[in-house]
Parts: C-alpha cells; structure tokens; sequence
C-alpha cells in the first residue's frame, strides 16, 4: 500500500510520462512476472551467510594480532 504522497507522485509521474500507474508497475516488474513461471534461476536464489565477516572458529577480531 502507498501512502497519500507516493501515490500522488506516482500519478503525478504518470500523467508527466502519459501513462498509467498499472501500466508502469507492469513494466517495472516484467522480468519477474514474465520470466519465472517455471523455476527461478540460481542468482536469484539468496546465499546463506553472504554476509559472513568472520572466521566461524575466531568470532572476535584483534586490533593487536
């Protein structure tokens, strides 16, 4: 759900480019609606512990080591 203020900009956007606001999420998430019907490929999938800074046997960083 938008707010009163993103939907106003939205129209406000749409009017400017001479469109509509459905037609213009359409186009925005096409790849997505279009694509994926049959199974989502690998890089769309999330990595486990892709943010994973540290070494699992040392959990603590040194400034001194």
């Amino acid at each position: 759900m938008l707010s009163e203020r993103q939907m106003k900009s939205l129209k406000n956007y749409c009017h400017a480019r001479n469109t509509t606001p459905n037609k213009l999420i359409k186009k925005s998430i096409r790849l997505y609606i279009e694509n994926f019907d049959k199974s989502v490929p690998n890089k769309y999938h999330v990595q486990h512990n892709q943010l994973d800074l540290f070494n699992k046997e040392t959990d603590t960083l040194s400034m001194f080591d």
